[in-house]
């Protein structure tokens, strides 16, 4: 069939195919999904079981242990960490990257069951294990509600409105309330008191959980009615407590419980988790939207629907973004549409410069067709506009125009000849559509190491593989349709002959450095050859990264208090490090979180688990680029702050997070022996003079005052271990007696010891005050001394975090590249010196970090490549029916790095993974024009062009499209060297075509000619 002649002779077919993509386009622009980041699914659940009162190590070693057996042995997991603790076990575990999140539900049904069935093997006292699926959960609207004009328990009132009120937004499908200042019932009970009169704690508890069970009402039927009589409860929650009577034993009198307590509300005496914004308390209302919802829609909704809840609410509250993704994918999609107009528009501009303005309209056209329809089958198929596919467009730009350059300019060659637009389309069609679905094609196999990868990293970067698939195709359907109908409205026949056409300065150059290289084939091969290995060796100076710092104006500071301080101080020290913090102009707006990091509101944010010594700044600046110098002064500002703290900055960055950027891994069986083996790394990095934030996860080890238990004696006491530990508590934190339920809120019912003589004399510590606790007998009915069952309280030294992976004890030591320097260049710096500590037998060390993450990246891009490399292979090979066309074009792709180093290296950029993907791209662009050209030089030879000739005159021929093919792709990058994610790959593609053009231009016609032994010695002369 005559594509071109059908096009032309049927305009109307091709006008709707021209509609379609143009009407189309604009429509699913309007309506196609926004996101800022392409979603990518956390394969990971988190695995809760709490075991009060057990040591780190018997959590790990009655409770986490079995546990991670039963995990490993599902056959979906990949990875499975712990950290087990004192009284509970954390584990996480990860799922292979092959399972889908469709399959996910079903895997952690299986995980849910296989828990069940081992929680009947776990000691007495192990709580339910606690399954969260919905760890991976992204809360991308993400508020602080603050009220300094109200208490703390008219703000978790106020939240719990607003929460009602936001899940009845349409697609908003949760919403976590986190921070809120809990209270608890506290009964301050005399103990003097309470052993004059012979009442034990159990005998309370009791009266406790008797009288606060749920009253059941009454009835009566009177005249065929029923009448319900309800017993009402207490006026208030202290009432409920104060009001209850007990039976004194051996009598018959009663006392209420505020005979022998004195009852209060309090706030927790050891809040959880707390929350500040800007410098006031604050309750955070994160707000997740249906995975298949336009986050840009719901964020509108939400918003409004906030504004009219406020109206409602007394005034003083305010809700204040802590992050908005719908603000941020409304103006991060806006800026990169803004991107691709302006790559497109300075495109066309080219190639009207070039190509005059005809051929610039033309080719232009089906430029804009192209990425019209482009979102149009996004759209239809459920592909998002992100970062990602966005910029897929932009980076396919230069390969857009190539089909449409070729054909427009072959055409509109025959046409100044004399040829009428229908014989000189059908010509350039006939002769070049297949090799330029070869081309196509092969483009396209260039990044098939993405969509074939299955790893985090793939999954983040699918849509660039789907985009540029999808692009490029429709690219060649367009150029033999759409640009012939074009061309044919534009391009005007003429009379010019053959010779004019290649008579321009520029040809003219290109000819004479052409003959001097065919006249020296060898001698040019080997310049082309020491070029290409001096840049292989330089590259080993180029700066390697993993993925860039984000776009987004924020960063965090991470604190670490010492492992035994409590959250209360914690929370003293960063309120002043919040004071420090916002004195600087450049911080607009700051968030705390205390205990625990916050919640996940973007899928490269890791929130860190709870430990009251850690606190975390979220600083968001005005500008992303204050960040680099306020860093620097707050580094040094807070250090000064807390000597005994760890304090360390953290840039937001693209893609999957890995944590540190530097880790090695200690693993092996004895504790003592890690810890001492990171000791060593810990002073080796902290040698390092541009190392920053060296720590490690197991931390220091905290002080214990362990009671003596005396079995002898508790046995003639007839005290159980039970008995002792209720006295322990009672006489320090205090003894939890039951729970008050009101309303949607519950209240722990907590009992403490209470003299009122020593707390007024001031005699008694509370480490005396422990010692001289009293522990009730149940068998005797009567107090006993916790000192004749205890003669004495040690201080000891207890390790309370013990990290594991894949059950084996692991301690991991991790650091921070200097600001000036990349990952991988402190990695190679001190990578020998770790590697050189002596490891006992039984002990290994592993890299994690960025070095980690890029190499599984890598290998599972690596995976797919050779799959990717064999269609590229077969096409050239099938294009050309012969062996030495094909070689010609494999021999010149590994000197595409000649421009990539240079480019990299002159503009001071690492080659990060982006970068690799822009390095596969110039395979595709390279084979590409290269295909082309060869191409061109068979057909000239099969029309009785004289070999010799044919070279020249094919590769004049292909000059201009290739050019332009090349200058159109160089300036469309453009726009991305202002985007952090993307400006590596830019520089990589931007010099890599641009020495990759000269190199087909030279090296394709010079091997070309040696491989079939073609002279030229009268174009010599």
């Amino acid at each position: 069939m005559d594509i071109a002649k059908a096009s032309i002779k049927t305009p109307v077919n091709t006008w709707l195919l021209i509609i379609i993509c143009l009407i189309g386009g604009l429509v699913g622009l309007g309506d196609i999904g926004r996101l800022e980041d392409p979603a990518f699914t956390l394969k990971l659940a988190q695995v809760v079981t709490a075991f009060p009162g057990a040591s780190a190590e018997q959590v790990e070693r009655e409770v986490t242990e079995p546990l991670e057996t039963a995990m490993q042995q599902m056959p979906q997991v990949l990875r499975v960490t712990s950290i087990s603790k004192p009284g509970v076990s954390e584990i996480s575990v990860e799922m292979k990257s092959k399972f889908d999140g469709d399959q996910l539900p079903q895997i952690w049904d299986e995980l849910r069951k296989r828990m069940t069935d081992v929680q009947n093997s776990l000691p007495t006292g192990v709580r339910p294990i606690q399954v969260f699926d919905d760890f991976g959960d992204v809360y991308g609207l993400y508020y602080a509600l603050t009220a300094a004009d109200f208490t703390p328990y008219q703000l978790r009132e106020f939240s719990r409105i607003i929460r009602r009120d936001l899940l009845t937004v349409p697609n908003v499908s949760k919403v976590s309330v986190a921070g809120v200042l809990k209270q608890q019932i506290t009964a301050n009970i005399d103990t003097s008191q309470l052993a004059s009169l012979g009442l034990s704690l159990p005998d309370v508890k009791q009266a406790l959980n008797y009288s606060l069970r749920p009253y059941s009402s009454g009835r009566l039927i009177m005249d065929g009615q029923r009448i319900r009589i309800p017993v009402d409860s207490a006026g208030s929650k202290v009432d409920a407590i104060e009001n209850i009577t007990i039976g004194l034993p051996g009598t018959t009198s009663q006392i209420r419980i505020s005979d022998i307590a004195k009852i209060s509300l309090d706030v927790v005496d050891t809040p959880r988790f707390l929350v500040r914004h800007n410098g006031k308390s604050a309750i955070t209302l994160a707000v997740a939207a249906n995975r298949e919802a336009n986050v840009v829609e719901v964020g509108q909704a939400v918003r409004t629907r906030m504004s009219e809840i406020l109206s409602e609410l007394p005034a003083g509250i305010t809700l204040e973004p802590i992050y908005d993704q719908a603000q941020v994918v409304d103006e991060s999609v806006s800026g990169f549409i803004l991107n691709l107009v302006m790559s497109v528009a300075v495109v066309i501009l080219t190639l009207c410069l070039f190509m005059g303005w005809r051929a610039g309209v033309v080719v232009g056209g089906v430029l804009l067709l192209t990425v019209l329809g482009t979102i149009l089958v996004m759209w239809l198929y459920g592909l998002n506009l992100q970062r990602i596919s966005l910029g897929a467009l932009v980076i396919a730009m230069g390969m857009l125009v190539d089909n449409a350059i070729v054909v427009a300019e072959g055409m509109l060659l025959r046409m100044q000849k004399g040829i009428s637009a229908l014989e000189a389309s059908s010509h350039v069609v006939k002769q070049t559509q297949w090799p330029l679905l070869g081309a196509t094609l092969i483009g396209i196999a260039a990044f098939s190491g993405i969509g074939l990868s299955n790893d985090s990293t793939g999954e983040f970067l699918f849509s660039l593989f789907a985009v540029i698939t999808i692009s490029l195709f429709l690219s060649w359907v367009l150029a033999i349709t759409v640009a012939p109908l074009f061309g044919s409205y534009f391009f005007k026949v003429g009379t010019q002959t053959n010779e004019d056409n290649f008579n321009s300065v520029f040809h003219k150059k290109y000819r004479h450095v052409l003959l001097i290289a065919l006249d020296k084939p060898g001698k040019t091969v080997l310049l082309l050859l020491g070029i290409t290995m001096l840049s292989y060796y330089s590259f080993g100076f180029v700066k390697q990264g993993f993925f860039p710092s984000s776009n987004t104006p924020m960063f965090y500071v991470h604190y670490w208090g010492p492992q035994t301080r409590d959250i209360r101080v914690t929370a003293e020290f960063l309120e002043k490090a919040e004071a420090i913090a916002m004195k600087h102009e450049e911080v607009a707006s700051l968030t705390t979180f205390i205990g625990k990091g916050g919640e996940r509101y973007t899928l490269t944010y890791n929130p860190q688990q709870a430990n009251e010594s850690y606190g975390q700044l979220v600083i968001r600046t005005h500008e992303r680029d204050q960040i680099p110098e306020l860093v620097a002064q707050l580094n040094e500002e807070l250090s000064a702050l807390d000597p005994d703290a760890q304090i360390y900055m953290e840039r937001i960055v693209f893609g999957p997070g890995s944590g540190a950027k530097l880790e090695s891994r200690f693993t092996g069986p004895d504790k003592s022996v890690l810890r001492d083996l990171g000791e060593q790394a810990l002073a080796i990095l902290k040698a390092d003079e541009q190392l920053i934030d060296v720590r490690h996860n197991w931390r220091e080890k905290e002080l214990i005052l362990a009671p003596q238990y005396d079995d002898y004696n508790a046995g003639i006491a007839g005290v159980t271990r039970a008995d002792f530990s209720d006295a322990v508590q009672f006489a320090s934190n205090g003894l939890k007696l039951g729970k008050l339920r009101d309303g949607d809120y519950s209240y722990d019912i907590i009992a403490k010891a209470y003299n009122p003589t020593a707390k007024n004399t001031g005699q008694v510590n509370d480490i005396q005050q422990l010692y001289d606790a009293q522990v009730w007998s149940p068998y005797q009915r009567s107090y006993v001394p916790l000192r004749q069952l205890s003669p004495e309280l040690k201080i000891q030294s207890e390790g309370v975090l013990i990290h594991r992976r894949n059950r084996l004890r692991t301690l991991t030591v991790m650091a921070e590249p200097g600001i000036e320097e990349t990952a991988g260049q402190a990695l190679k710096r001190i990578q020998p010196l770790i590697e050189a500590i002596e490891l006992p037998d039984g002990y290994k060390l592993e890299w994690g970090g960025e070095f980690e993450s890029s190499r599984d990246a890598q290998k599972s891009l690596g995976s797919g490549l050779p799959l990717g490399f064999l269609v590229m292979i077969l096409i050239t090979i099938f294009l050309f029916g012969r062996v030495r066309e094909p070689l010609i074009i494999w021999l010149i792709v590994p000197m595409a790095v000649c421009g990539v180093v240079a480019g990299l290296l002159l503009a001071d950029m690492p080659f990060g993974f982006m970068s690799l993907l822009g390095f596969l791209s110039l395979f595709g662009m390279l084979i590409k024009n290269a295909i082309v050209l060869l191409e061109e030089i068979d057909i000239q030879i099969n029309e009785g062009l004289e070999p010799q000739k044919a070279v020249v005159e094919a590769s004049l021929s292909r000059l201009r499209p290739v050019s332009l093919a090349a200058i159109t792709t160089i300036l469309g990058m453009g726009p991305l060297l202002f985007d952090a994610f993307f400006a590596d790959m830019a520089v990589t593609i931007m010099g890599g075509l641009a020495f990759a053009t000269v190199l087909t231009m030279i090296a394709v016609p010079v091997l070309y000619s040696l491989f079939y032994g073609i002279k030229q010695p009268e174009l010599k002369r």
